[in-house]
């Protein structure tokens, strides 16, 4: 049996916050983060993925380090596969989307409104007859506030009004979400990959915009398969993903995974599928081996950490 990291209980590196994957450590002036194997869906951890938690916290320090040319980042360090210490900094309270395909199902996605005829996303206006999944003129800035709650879909002027960002900050962020975005399409097409679209968080340190979170994760981030999406968009199928739906999909048939107290343990060549998908997307994207980490696993962050 594979280990997973379902959590963590590190008391002497402060006030722990549980998020739905990472167990963040709170100090004066640094977070401790700890992503873990947990895997959520349907507002509930449904299954514990293993390795995931290393692959996420692994694509997201390569990805910062791959752009911290562009914007400043929050990474004082990687001490540990699992973990990054980061900057403290004041979140920004929006959620920096960026697409560059028109796709998508849910209500806030960009295809899902231009279906409803809508035709103006981030200040760009789009073409009539246009097809899903098609590639968008530029790659359009379609922010949303970021809460406690259910994430708003608000105009970027809404979001001044309501005093969420000034104007001059919200220009900045939409220039560094936009040049990231960039340089990830770029490497992403290098690797055969396709970044499609994908979500960033700020925050401010003093008076300096600083990336936060975590960067262009299979989690934060869609990702298709470059060699086939010419031809498959011609024969009028969906493009070739990293699906990681499946998992959802057997919960729903299984069980009502928004009402029932308890839910079925998911299947175990479900569970180990998904964990080869997350080192598979880490190996394309990185272009380097996945190295498992030592187990066992918080015995080895625990010691990792000891300076913190």
């Amino acid at each position: 049996m594979t280990e997973i990291l379902a959590g963590t209980n590190l008391k002497s590196l402060g006030e722990r916050k549980v998020g739905k994957v990472r167990d963040v450590y709170i100090q004066p002036d640094k977070l401790i983060l700890v992503t873990t194997d947990r895997h959520s869906s349907f507002d509930r951890i449904i299954a514990h993925i293993p390795w995931k938690g290393q692959v996420l916290n692994q694509i997201s320090a390569y990805w910062f380090e791959q752009t911290k040319d562009i914007v400043r980042n929050h990474v004082l360090s990687v001490p540990d596969p699992n973990v990054t210490v980061a900057k403290k900094c004041q979140l920004i309270p929006v959620e920096a989307v960026v697409r560059g395909y028109l796709t998508g199902i849910t209500d806030t996605a960009i295809w899902t409104r231009y279906e409803k005829r809508q035709r103006e996303f981030g200040g760009v206006k789009l073409p009539h007859g246009m097809s899903k999944n098609e590639k968008l003129p530029e790659p359009i800035f379609d922010p949303t506030t970021k809460e406690e709650g259910h994430d708003r879909a608000l105009t970027p002027n809404e979001m001044i009004a309501e005093g969420n960002i000034t104007k001059e900050r919200f220009e900045e962020l939409k220039k560094a979400a936009l040049k990231l975005f960039k340089r990830g399409q770029e490497k992403a097409a290098s690797r055969g990959l396709i970044l499609v679209d994908t979500k960033y968080e700020f925050g401010m340190d003093d008076d300096t915009l600083v990336l936060i979170d975590e960067i262009h994760t299979p989690d934060s981030s869609r990702y298709w398969k470059l060699g086939s999406y010419d031809e498959r968009m011609k024969a009028g199928q969906e493009p070739e993903y990293f699906d990681k739906e499946f998992l959802r999909l057997w919960f729903r048939e299984n069980c009502d995974p928004y009402k029932d107290g308890k839910l079925p343990d998911a299947p175990q060549e479900l569970v180990g599928e998904l964990s080869r998908r997350y080192i598979e997307m880490y190996e394309t994207i990185t272009g380097a081996k996945f190295q498992r980490g030592e187990t066992p696993i918080e015995v080895r962050i625990a010691k990792n950490l000891e300076k913190y």
